[in-house]
């Protein structure tokens, strides 16, 4: 019989496919669908909506998903959650449709703030029944919720490529639909597949005291939503559009090249959680997870800067492809250290050091604002990928520094090992002059070989993989 975790890494991967697949396509359209001046002004309203609603959450996110993960009332904390949803949600846009009244409509950019706004905010309504569903370890019932508004939009927009009527006002369109549907079968699906009764529940002493838990998280969403876009925000409003189109364009690609990281990532927090809470960490299976996640990483980055040139510029007639080439290698050197930050994090969180990880996270934050305030003006977007680079290495090293399970202080080596594996690859493959299809293939090869010199990948961890999706 196959684990749960498999059963689970199984129905997370699968809908992160489907996610990503739908998520390139409308991508993919609408950016060769709108001039770059379109596009731009949409990724920039995007940008502050993902900004202001995860600071909306005020960390009761990830609380939420930690307190169902470990035993508590599920009902109960679905119900205080739904209650702080809709409270900063209307909140939030009132303010939006107030400023309407005081900003000028002109750019272009509020308008599309106050409708695609509406949109994101009814899929900010449902993200309390998504983290019930990965507290509760419901993965297959989660994949469903978040496939729906993706594969709306991906098959509208497709629609419209078909006819040549893709717009910036049919893509606003196709947008808010997509996401009023989500809320509807998300409330929907959850209701009928869990059988949990909830409410809006307005208990003054649970909520604050549920505010007062997630008090140190908050301070982790506002800067985790500010690191995660305050480059696309800074390039829009300080550069041009034109510009945030180019980088949001090779941005959006680096974050699916981490599909692997967000398969897995969500099954970390309830395991992890159980694992601290009942004191019997696995430290040889931890120290074997994380160097099959750095072997993953830097391979992401190897494929990513052999393919990203010749093929982006061949699918979009040359608008995002060699233009982008440098701030894509930058940024691929991000992947390794965003495994590693997320493993670390996981830890902390489950065993409940939320202020050590508002510190790493203030000065990540510090970091890249900063260096994206000195860089931009002179280096564009290769300068915000450079502030984003160097941000998560401090958070590497800060949370390293922090470690307090001495069998984990030597991961670091494994990040080296497998980033130098792959850059002499990459240099390699870039020396012979042949199709990026062949060079990928080669570059693999002498990867993997590189991997097994350098003992970062042994014939024992078939065995060991094995073992772990077994029942």
């Amino acid at each position: 019989m196959k684990s749960k975790l498999f059963q689970n890494l199984s129905a997370n991967t699968l809908q992160l496919v489907i996610n990503q697949l739908a998520g390139l396509v409308i991508f993919y359209l609408l950016s060769t669908g709108l001039d770059k001046n379109s596009f731009g002004q949409l990724n920039l309203a995007l940008a502050i909506l993902m900004m202001a609603f995860n600071l909306l959450s005020l960390g009761i996110d990830q609380v939420s998903i930690r307190k169902i993960a470990s035993g508590e009332d599920a009902g109960e904390v679905l119900s205080l959650y739904l209650f702080h949803v809709l409270l900063t949600g209307f909140l939030f846009y009132g303010l939006i449709l107030l400023g309407s009244l005081f900003i000028s409509q002109t750019n272009g950019v509020y308008p599309l703030l106050l409708l695609v706004g509406a949109g994101k905010l009814m899929i900010y309504f449902s993200t309390p029944f998504k983290q019930a569903a990965s507290g509760l370890e419901r993965f297959r019932l989660l994949g469903t919720m978040l496939i729906v508004s993706n594969l709306i939009r991906s098959v509208a927009l497709l629609m419209l490529a078909i006819i040549h009527a893709i717009s910036l006002q049919n893509a606003v369109i196709i947008f808010v639909a997509g996401d009023v549907l989500e809320l509807l079968i998300t409330a929907i699906i959850f209701s009928r597949g869990t059988k949990i009764l909830f409410n809006i529940l307005w208990h003054r002493a649970k909520y604050t005291a549920l505010l007062r838990e997630a008090l140190p998280q908050t301070g982790v969403n506002i800067l985790t939503s500010a690191i995660a876009r305050f480059d696309w925000v800074f390039i829009g409003f300080m550069a041009s559009a034109v510009k945030l189109a180019e980088y949001s364009f090779a941005y959006k690609v680096f974050e699916m090249s981490t599909l692997p990281l967000l398969a897995i990532a969500p099954l970390l927090i309830p395991k992890f959680t159980k694992m601290f809470k009942q004191g019997t960490a696995d430290i040889a299976g931890l120290q074997n997870l994380l160097r099959a996640e750095m072997a993953i990483a830097a391979f992401t980055g190897l494929a990513l800067n052999i393919l990203w040139s010749p093929v982006m510029d061949a699918i979009t007639a040359g608008k995002y492809g060699a233009v982008n080439a440098g701030t894509v290698f930058i940024l691929s050197l991000c992947i390794p250290f965003l495994y590693l930050n997320n493993f670390l994090w996981t830890i902390f969180f489950a065993k409940g050091e939320m202020k050590m990880i508002l510190k790493g996270f203030i000065i990540t934050f510090l970091v890249n604002a900063g260096l994206d305030v000195v860089l931009i003006p002179y280096f564009g977007n290769e300068g915000a990928a450079t502030g984003f680079l160097a941000s998560y290495v401090v958070q590497a090293v800060f949370y390293l520094s922090h470690n307090r399970i001495k069998q984990l202080n030597a991961i670091w080596q494994n990040l080296a090992l497998c980033t130098a594996c792959a850059l002499a690859s990459g240099v390699a493959m870039k020396s012979c002059a042949v199709n990026c299809w062949l060079a990928l293939l080669l570059g693999t090869f002498l990867y993997i070989v590189l991997l097994y010199l350098s003992k970062q990948l042994r014939l024992s961890d078939r065995k060991t993989a094995a073992a772990a999706f077994s029942g």
